[in-house]
């Protein structure tokens, strides 16, 4: 399992994200209520909760793609404003990788790279976007080759890492990830895995992960929130989560889904 990075006695570490009172809804349907989340900078946080608790409504949310009711949302100390009609500040420090990718069909995987220098460093020679976007894909674990195929011509997993690219293209200081082992065979997201921490140490990247993946979870994050009953249940360390007093927790995470994957953990852990 991955350790907490420790902080001084006195230290309290920086926020990278910090949600209060957010509220969310959908006519007569709320989603969220009076929610709170910090998130530390430099940290790897997993963001769980049941079907409809509203993990990638947050995540929308924060990143002002979806105007909340109520609440504030400040990234590094910044204030969101979440009627504004484009934060380029706020898209230039986040990148996502959405679930399905959302990579342009037509374009190929280095045009696709190219699509957020060309909205955000227009003064690039093309010459020098090209060099970087092909330095992030090769980055993202994919040969030079694939730079020149479309998203059609890639597997899933080599999909996932070509938006993984594009999110990186603008050397973010957040990435945020829904469910990006999703569909992945086990050997292809454990290999994920471990590139997103390989990325997120060398990187010094704060990462916003939505994720289903209890290895994912046991493997490579720092802290976990739990989103149920229209707010943060709890967000704190594996240990101290899975402890956590809630019937769906429990379920969760000492399910046999949950017990294989900590021993899984364990195992890796020991030997490494």
């Amino acid at each position: 399992m991955s350790a907490v990075r420790h902080q001084g006695a006195a230290e309290a570490p920086a926020l990278a994200i910090e949600v209060r009172g957010l509220r969310n809804a959908f006519g007569d349907f709320v989603v969220h209520e009076d929610l709170d989340l910090e998130v530390n900078s430099g940290e790897i946080l997993a963001v769980v909760g049941g079907s409809g608790s509203g993990k990638s409504v947050l995540m929308r949310s924060i990143l002002a793609l979806r105007p909340p009711q109520a609440g504030a949302i400040h990234i590094f100390g910044q204030t969101i404003e979440p009627e504004a009609e484009r934060q380029p500040e706020l898209e230039q420090q986040a990148g996502v990788l959405f679930q399905d990718g959302a990579l342009f069909s037509s374009l190929t995987v280095l045009e696709n790279v190219e699509v957020p220098l060309k909205a955000h460093q227009p003064d690039l020679s093309d010459s020098l976007r090209q060099e970087i976007a092909l330095l992030r894909i090769l980055m993202s674990g994919l040969p030079q080759s694939a730079a020149h195929k479309l998203p059609s011509e890639l597997s899933g997993g080599m999909r996932k890492r070509a938006s993984l690219a594009r999110a990186l293209a603008l050397e973010p200081k957040l990435l945020f990830l829904d469910e990006p082992t999703a569909g992945l065979d086990p050997i292809g997201a454990a290999a994920f895995d471990r590139l997103l921490k390989t990325l997120q140490q060398s990187l010094n990247l704060t990462v916003f992960l939505i994720t289903h993946d209890l290895d994912t979870i046991v493997t490579i994050c720092d802290r976990v929130a739990v989103l149920g009953n229209r707010k943060v249940l709890i967000a704190d360390t594996l240990e101290k989560v899975a402890e956590y007093d809630n019937e769906w927790i429990q379920d969760y995470f000492h399910g046999p889904r949950g017990r294989a994957a900590a021993a899984a953990g364990q195992r890796t852990n020991g030997s490494s």
